[in-house]
């Protein structure tokens, strides 16, 4: 079994490289990068749900029905990872404003990768790390703190930048308006910056493969996304963007 898993990280993680490679060529269709492709399209609330919720349900389905469930880490563990998907699958939608859309071919793509990411999260924590790894010590370990006050700081800017997203428009307002304040006074995707690094802590706090995994899937999907919506920016804002000077998603590097 542990083999098998193992084998299984690995294809993950070569996975993601060929995804990284492969968005500088071809644009995830939807939000400001949206076009005609990707199959039909439904609202962005319904769409964010179905493509989110499964990876919520599924860790509650490994956490039920394993024996480690009440166990102080592993349930800290499952609570940080849930505490995202809470947001990004019930709360987050809600808070959409607008008409926006999103193709059927993404929200499945994004359906089975979070399926195979609660795979690879909930079999390690519950049934594969070695017996007697996370016990309720490893809350005070220099790994866990550290990784936990990263996991935050990314929560925060992740959250915080989608705000200010939100609140570009007036209502009835279909315009498009660069990103202020923030880290957006820094790079032009400052919410996926914010979630690299929640996702990156998450592999920390956890001192994980599984965990390094994820942040690799992170990065390899959103920094090719990153730089393409930094070029529709200099596209639709001209010198207004090039003067701002900014990043794409990491401050002061890319």
């Amino acid at each position: 079994m542990l083999q098998a898993y193992e084998w299984f990280l690995w294809g993950m993680a070569a996975l993601a490289v060929v995804v990284f490679v492969a968005l500088y060529h071809v644009k995830a269709g939807y939000g400001l990068l949206r076009d005609g492709r990707w199959g039909p399209k439904i609202g962005n609330r319904l769409g964010w749900f179905l493509m989110e919720s499964p990876v919520f349900i599924a860790m509650c389905l490994f956490w039920f029905c394993s024996s480690r469930r009440f166990e102080a880490t592993p349930l800290v563990f499952f609570g940080l990872f849930q505490l995202h998907y809470l947001n990004r699958a019930f709360i987050y939608p809600l808070l959409l404003k607008g008409q926006s859309k999103m193709p059927l071919g993404i929200i499945v793509m994004g359906v089975v990768f979070n399926l195979l990411n609660a795979c690879m999260q909930g079999c390690w924590i519950f049934y594969l790390a070695p017996e007697g790894m996370y016990t309720s010590q490893w809350l005070l370990s220099p790994q866990f703190i550290a990784g936990a006050s990263l996991f935050f700081l990314g929560m925060g800017i992740n959250i915080h930048s989608d705000r200010i997203i939100r609140h570009l428009r007036q209502p009835g307002d279909t315009g498009h308006y660069l990103p202020r304040g923030g880290m957006f006074r820094y790079v032009s995707s400052a919410n996926y910056f914010g979630e690299i690094i929640e996702w990156t802590g998450f592999a920390v706090l956890t001192w994980s493969a599984a965990g390094a995994v994820f942040a690799l899937w992170t990065f390899a999907n959103l920094v090719p996304r990153a730089d393409a919506i930094y070029h529709r920016y200099g596209e639709m804002f001209g010198d207004e963007f090039r003067r701002a000077r900014l990043k794409r998603v990491i401050p002061f590097i890319y």
